[in-house]
Parts: structure tokens; C-alpha cells; sequence
């Protein structure tokens, strides 16, 4: 009989995360570090990798590369595949962990409707969607001839609902429509690859609820109280989940959006 100690050591095995040097990608590269995987961290130039890279290296004994490479530009997004395609060390999981969010400092993009703008919601698409795509059809060579391959999306509670504005009322915060489009376009194009690239390959989606980051006082009481949790999440919250679907103790678990949101969804 199979051991859970057994289903979730991921020694042997690499994984490359996006936008591995914020807050979530962070707690994903730790987790998967503790489990013993060695990593590949992505993230656009001036990202903090040292002190990541040393602190994993120094407290889980992995290995850790670090690739710069800004997801919004094609080219770049060729490189970083191209590079992982010769290096040969092999890829077994790829978690899509970068995106423009609610919070990202874009012009036309955290502002009324009528302000947002059509450059804007190309650039969210590109970076949340089309990198993504990209990535997987790179990648799939690589995953396809490995064992315990896994994708792991990175969607939102927003690619499932539309936001509730009183949430926002008296705040300058948002929630751009290219945020929700972009979420809602990962966690369909997910199940088409949990078809498609199917039977070496497990495809999954996360869509994560909100994590408190010191938001607006009145927008944090009115979301706890639609939360049957009574919280907002923590990004420890979330390394239940990426250990569940990056390793075998979901080997039987493809095409899923598990949402990590303290039941949000759930009225």
C-alpha cells in the first residue's frame, strides 16, 4: 500500500514557477522545495531572487535556477522555453502563477469602466492567458515523457463570479474586466488541455479567494463578512493545495478548479 509520505515526496522531480518572487509564488516555491523538488523561478528582471533562491537552497538543500523574463514579451517567452528544452534536466511541473492583478500599477486598468482601456486589456491577456498558452504548448514536450507531470493554473474566484461593487464602495481600489476575462479564459482553457494533452499529463486550476495585504479597512470587513470563514486568505493558506496538485496525491485528479476561498462561493 502506498504511503501519503510516498504520494507527496517530490524528489527527483522540477518544477518551474511564474512569478516566483511574489507573495504566492513564494509559499509555492517553499512548499514544493520542503517536498523535495528542485526548482526553476521565473519572474521579470529586478525581481528579489537572491534572497529567495538562498533561502531555499540553504533551508530544503534543493537547487534552484532563476530565469528573468518579462511573460508579456513573445520572444522572451520563446527563450525561457528554448533554454528549458536544452538544458537537459527535464520538466515535471509548471505552475502559471504570474498575471496582472487587481492591484497592478496599469494605466487604464484599476479604474471605472469607461477609463478602461483597450491597450490595457491586450497587455492583461497577453501576460494572464496567451503566456500561459504559450508556456504549456512549449512545454508539453518536455512534461509529456516525464512521470508525475502537472500544470497548475493560477485562475481567481473572478474568473468563476463578477465582483460585488459594494465590496469597493469609499476605497480606490477595482477590479478590471480584463482581470475577470483573462481568469474565467485559464480555468476553460485548463479543462481543454486536461483533454487534450491527457494521458501524461495532469492539468488543474486554482482559484484563489482574496488575500489580505493590508487592503482598505472598510473593504476587508465587508468581504470577511461574505465569507463564510469569516477571513481573508493567507498565502500559507494556499500550500495545501499546490502540494495536492503538484504531486501524486492527485494522480487521479485532472480538468479541476479548486477554489481555495474560505467558501466564497458557496451562498
Amino acid at each position: 500500500m502506498t504511503t501519503i509520505k510516498e504520494l507527496s515526496n517530490l524528489k527527483g522531480r522540477r518544477a518551474l514557477i511564474t512569478g516566483a518572487t511574489g507573495g504566492l509564488g513564494r509559499v509555492m516555491a517553499d512548499t514544493l522545495a520542503e517536498l523535495g523538488a528542485d526548482l526553476v523561478l521565473v519572474d521579470r528582471p529586478d525581481s528579489a531572487f537572491d534572497s529567495l533562491s538562498t533561502n531555499l537552497t540553504e533551508r530544503w538543500g534543493v537547487k534552484v535556477e532563476c530565469q528573468v523574463c518579462d511573460l508579456e514579451q513573445q520572444l522572451q517567452r520563446a527563450d525561457l522555453i528554448a533554454g528549458l528544452k536544452s538544458d537537459d534536466q527535464g520538466l515535471n511541473i509548471l505552475i502559471n502563477n504570474a498575471a496582472f492583478v487587481s492591484a497592478s500599477d496599469l494605466q487604464g486598468w484599476a479604474v471605472p469602466f469607461e477609463q478602461q482601456t483597450i491597450e490595457t486589456w491586450r497587455r492583461a491577456l497577453e501576460v494572464n492567458l496567451t503566456a500561459i498558452f504559450d508556456l504549456c504548448q512549449g512545454l508539453t514536450p518536455l512534461l509529456k515523457v516525464v512521470e508525475g507531470a502537472s500544470i497548475i493554473n493560477i485562475a481567481s474566484i473572478y474568473g468563476i463570479y463578477g465582483p460585488d461593487w459594494k465590496l469597493y464602495e469609499g476605497t480606490n481600489m477595482s477590479n478590471p474586466a480584463g482581470y475577470g476575462a483573462s481568469k474565467g479564459g485559464l480555468i476553460q482553457l485548463t479543462r481543454w488541455l486536461a483533454t487534450t494533452i491527457a494521458p501524461r499529463i495532469r492539468v488543474n486550476t486554482i482559484s484563489p479567494g482574496g488575500v489580505f495585504r493590508n487592503q482598505h479597512e472598510a473593504f476587508v470587513q465587508r468581504y470577511e463578512a461574505k465569507t463564510p470563514l469569516g477571513r481573508m486568505a493567507t498565502e500559507d493558506d494556499f500550500r495545501g493545495a499546490i502540494a495536492y496538485l503538484a504531486s501524486d496525491l492527485s494522480k487521479y485528479v485532472t480538468g479541476h478548479n479548486l477554489a481555495v476561498d474560505g467558501g466564497w462561493g458557496i451562498w
